[in-house]
């Protein structure tokens, strides 16, 4: 029986519950039997500024899925080094699982920049790409710059998503200045984040206790 083995990359800078639910919604939706979370070394499309290192990332990313036996953190993009690009990565899936069927994940904003992706056509060539639909903004085919029949291949694998208003950015934000991030992030996520200081929270945390506060949750 062929596998379906989704691949989800991104810098999850940190991972958060919206992450999560997309993961679910995407294994439930494309049936898939495995998702790898694949954490990206220094992503081409993105500033790198306030970048946490890969290996927090990663345990980041471990601590939030827990024993979920769907999915596991693939880690080939951060031991690669240098900036990571989809198509090398999708090549490797391909090599390791020869007959399974790739799905790559990737959000509208995403889908709309395909074209200026490193190999787009043999990514398209090598995988089936599914994009996360928000609920309220369908995907257009006419914003698909891409060539025939590219457009209606990638208007036939979407994912139905939820509106979760949380980003990297706004826990990073929080984080920075002392504001709580309890349920933006599972609990073991924020435990490692204060416990290893991350996006500032072990400055917050130094400046509580030196004006006799207590720490935020």
């Amino acid at each position: 029986m062929r596998q379906n083995i989704g691949i989800y990359g991104g810098t999850f800078n940190p991972i958060h519950i919206g992450h999560l639910i997309a993961a679910q919604d995407a294994i439930g939706h494309l049936r898939l039997d495995r998702l790898f979370w694949v954490p990206s070394a220094r992503p081409p499309h993105k500033r790198s500024v306030g970048l946490a290192s890969a290996e927090d990332r990663c345990a980041l990313i471990a601590s939030a899925i827990g024993g979920d036996p769907r999915m596991a953190v693939c880690r080939w993009e951060i031991e690669r080094g240098g900036v990571s690009y989809t198509v090398e990565t999708v090549r490797r899936f391909r090599s390791e699982y020869p007959r399974a069927r790739l799905f790559f994940l990737i959000g509208a904003d995403s889908l709309y920049e395909l074209h200026t992706w490193r190999e787009v056509g043999a990514i398209l060539d090598l995988c089936r790409v599914a994009t996360f639909e928000r609920p309220g903004y369908p995907i257009r085919a006419d914003r698909i710059r891409l060539p025939r029949p590219w457009a209606a291949r990638l208007m036939a694998h979407r994912v139905p998503g939820h509106e979760i208003g949380v980003s990297s950015t706004e826990i990073r934000r929080r984080l920075a200045v002392g504001r709580p991030i309890r349920y933006l992030v599972p609990a073991a996520v924020e435990a490692l984040i204060r416990e290893r200081g991350l996006y500032g929270s072990l400055r917050t945390r130094a400046a509580g206790r030196a004006n006799g506060r207590a720490e935020p949750h």
